[in-house]
């Protein structure tokens, strides 16, 4: 071996210091710390579910106004009338028999509101169902099931304040708002794949 040969040799490995104070290449300490390695098993990362209070004020709020403003509608429309709404008359069943005739300007607004994209409308309604299912459940989609059954109870109460069977855009909003609680419910399942 010349001269030459010896001093245009380079040496790439990468030498560390090891815990006894050596100089090591580090394809040794790699081989080494391969076999030191310890795997810990993940800490428990299960997430927690907390109801969202201010999900659940807004939405209050927003039915008890929008539920106000109907009420007002329906006062203003007897009014018009020479009729008054006292405390104790049941509004459901002067609406449900058809004893309140309705004017042209409430009757636009009705179907505006109760239209696909209406306030009142079988989506946007369900939506808010939906809304609230989820904020008092802290959005845990384990708690489906129990929203599901709530709605369904909602709806018996409903029918019992109404005084009969409601009318088809109310079944069809319960089915809406159940249908999207189910989709919920199974995207739980999907994660767990």
């Amino acid at each position: 071996m010349s001269i030459q040969q010896i001093t245009n040799h380079y040496d790439n490995s990468t030498y560390i210091t090891s815990n006894d104070g050596k100089k090591v290449k580090s394809d040794v300490i790699q081989k080494d710390s391969n076999e030191a390695v310890v795997y810990e098993k993940a800490k428990d990362t299960k997430k927690t579910y907390q109801k969202d209070q201010a999900s659940i004020d807004r939405l209050l709020a927003e039915a008890e106004e929008s539920a106000h403003k109907l009420r007002d509608l329906v006062e203003r429309m007897l009014l018009k009338q020479g009729q008054t709404l006292d405390k104790s008359a049941n509004i459901y069943s002067l609406l449900r028999e058809g004893k309140i005739e309705v004017d042209d300007e409430t009757r636009e607004q009705a179907r505006r509101d109760i239209a696909e994209d209406g306030y009142w409308g079988i989506e946007q309604t369900s939506e808010r169902l939906f809304s609230f299912a989820k904020a008092l459940s802290g959005g845990d989609p384990s708690m489906a099931d129990a929203m599901i059954k709530a709605v369904k109870k909602g709806f018996k109460m409903a029918e019992k304040t109404w005084g009969g069977e409601l009318p088809q855009i109310s079944k069809d909003t319960v089915d809406r708002t159940i249908s999207k609680l189910e989709s919920w419910r199974d995207s739980l399942a999907s994660d767990d794949v």
